[in-house]
Formats: C-alpha cells, sequence, structure tokens
C-alpha cells in the first residue's frame, strides 16, 4: 500500500448544501458516499451535519486503507462506515441491509482522485514511463489491466475504444500503430502508448492545450474500470433508497459522464416508479475561487434529483426546480 496523497474535495460547498437539503426535506440524517477517494466528501459531510452516519464506498486498496485509518485517527468509528466494494454493489447491499427510504443523500463523485493520476505506478497518467495498469481495483488480478486489453483486442476493437470512450478523432490511426508496434514488443508500458499518441498527431497539432495522449489516456481507463457501463446500471438503481426528500447528487467529467446523467434523471420523472424533481436545469460548475485553487475542477458538472413525496407534484419534462446555492 503506497502512501495515499492528497485530494482536492471537488465543489464542496455545492455538495454540502445539497445534501443538507435533502436531510432537512427528508428528516432523515443518513448519507452514501459512493466514492470515497481521500474521504474528503465523507469526513466534510460527516462534520456538516450533526449527528449524521455516512456510508461510503470505495474499490480502491489504497483509498480503503488510508480510510480506515483515518476514521480511527478522527474518531468517526460508527459515524463514518467504510464498504469495501464497486458502487455498482451497493443497491444490492443496501437490499440485503434493508435501506429502503433511508437515505437523506446520496452522492455519485466519478472522477479519479488526484492520487490515482498523481502515484505514476498507477499507469493513469503519461507525465511519466509506468506500467500501463489502469485498474481502479488493482488487487483483482480478473481485472484486465489496460496492457492486456491492447494486447489481446483487435484493431478495430481498440480503435472503437478509442474513439467511443475518448472521442478521439485519430482513433484509428492510434489503434493501427498499437497493433503494428505489439507485433515487435509487449505493450507494457504508458510512455509507449504516449509516444504513439503524439506521434499519431501532426507535428502542428501536438503541443496544443491538450496532450495528444489525454483522450487515449481516458478511453483506456474507461474501458478497463468499465466506468459508463457501471455508472449505466448503478444510477437507477438508486431512487428507492433515498428518504421523500432526499437528494441524489452526481458530479461528472466529461461529457460521456454528463450525458448519462442527465438522461437518467430525465427517465426517472418520466416513468413516474418514484416520483421526483431535477434540482438542475442546467449542471452547477466549480466558482472561480475553486478554480484558482484547484484547476481540475474546470469540467466538474453537478446535477441534483430529488425524491418527493407523491406523483404528480411536479412534471420534471417541463417543470424544474432550480437549486440555489
Amino acid at each position: 500500500m503506497s502512501e495515499y496523497l492528497a485530494h482536492y474535495s471537488v465543489m464542496l460547498k455545492e455538495c454540502l448544501d445539497a445534501l443538507e437539503l435533502g436531510s432537512k426535506a427528508s428528516g432523515s440524517l443518513i448519507f452514501a458516499d459512493l466514492t470515497f477517494g481521500a474521504g474528503g466528501h465523507t469526513f466534510a459531510l460527516s462534520d456538516h451535519v450533526s449527528g449524521s452516519t455516512v456510508y461510503s464506498t470505495d474499490q480502491d486498496p489504497d483509498a480503503l486503507k488510508n480510510g480506515e485509518d483515518n476514521i480511527r485517527r478522527r474518531g468517526k468509528e460508527g459515524k463514518v462506515n467504510l464498504l469495501p466494494m464497486n458502487f455498482q454493489e451497493f443497491p444490492e447491499w443496501c437490499e440485503k441491509n434493508q435501506m429502503h427510504g433511508k437515505f437523506a443523500g446520496i452522492l455519485m463523485d466519478l472522477g479519479v482522485s488526484s492520487h490515482q493520476f498523481d502515484k505514476m505506478e498507477r499507469g493513469f497518467s503519461f507525465r511519466a514511463d509506468a506500467p500501463l495498469d489502469m485498474r481502479m481495483n488493482y488487487g483483482d488480478n480478473n481485472i484486465p489491466t489496460a496492457a492486456d486489453l491492447l494486447n489481446s483486442l483487435s484493431e478495430k476493437e481498440i480503435a472503437d475504444i478509442i474513439f467511443n470512450y475518448g472521442e478521439e478523432r485519430l482513433s484509428r490511426k492510434i489503434a493501427a500503430r498499437i497493433v503494428e508496434l505489439r507485433q515487435k514488443e509487449k505493450i507494457a508500458t504508458t510512455g509507449q502508448i504516449e509516444d504513439i499518441c503524439f506521434h499519431a498527431y501532426p507535428p502542428k497539432d501536438r503541443h496544443g492545450k491538450t496532450h495528444p495522449a489525454t483522450r487515449t489516456f481516458q478511453a483506456l481507463r474507461i474501458a478497463v474500470n468499465e466506468e459508463l457501463t457501471v455508472l449505466e446500471n448503478t444510477l437507477p438503481k438508486l431512487l428507492p433508497f433515498l428518504a421523500e426528500g432526499g437528494v441524489l447528487a452526481v458530479i461528472s467529467f466529461h461529457s460521456l459522464e454528463d450525458r448519462i446523467v442527465k438522461h437518467t434523471f430525465k427517465e426517472i420523472v418520466e416513468k413516474e416508479d418514484f416520483p421526483a424533481t431535477i434540482l438542475t436545469k442546467k449542471p452547477l460548475t466549480a466558482t472561480e475561487e475553486e478554480l484558482s485553487q484547484n484547476s481540475r475542477s474546470r469540467s466538474a458538472k453537478l446535477r441534483l434529483l430529488q425524491r418527493e413525496s407523491q406523483l404528480g407534484r411536479v412534471d420534471g419534462t417541463k417543470k424544474k426546480r432550480q437549486f440555489q446555492v
């Protein structure tokens, strides 16, 4: 287990305000943070709402070890409960533990933690040459690494991943060069892929604001961890566990995630299995003050959905209550 690096809690005030709204509306003091990470949102929520109990999930072995240490150090045993799982397992855990209608708020922060980006040996970044891993749960050897995928998939499959998950216009060219390289040597490091992406771009485009490898690395990370599939499968299952008045808050960091959240919220309201209101007509974004402290917040978008007490109270497709911070 490597030392866990510091992490900035994105849009913390906005998240606390939304979850506190859910607590006041529902009367519940039970919350869930489905991406514990360094514990920033979890511990801030526990401190912010007196008498609260927070259940947090994470699959990263580093985050789990660091989290348990911090829970003991802060004297939060029983107030903060860390569940070792991918958040797609959370609805099943709720079923087993009879948590229907219990949560005042559920937060999903879909971002990759600073620890995962900045620990080069995790393989999430191309800033240094390192093993091409990218597994959130690197303790599970049944999960293929990014290197495993690139050494086994067809050229078309690799191109589809890079295009669909990275929206990379040069996906076919990059995939062809990956397959060409692996015929000579095994794909094993971040440096190999960074070099391929860099030289796939025309010389005039290699030194722009966005590094040529950025979209490909995003795509590989999403594929390794099945991030979009997990999000699509989990989001619709959370509403039954919110108390009436409870709030579901989701922070996304790229258009593919945000599109899923936006459409899922709309589908939830339209289906009316559980009456709900979309609180954010447009997603909330980080303030200039926050951006001055953490540039990684720039792409963050926060969307909010509140469970209602009765059907027909709000037509979510035409009339949306705007959340105020």
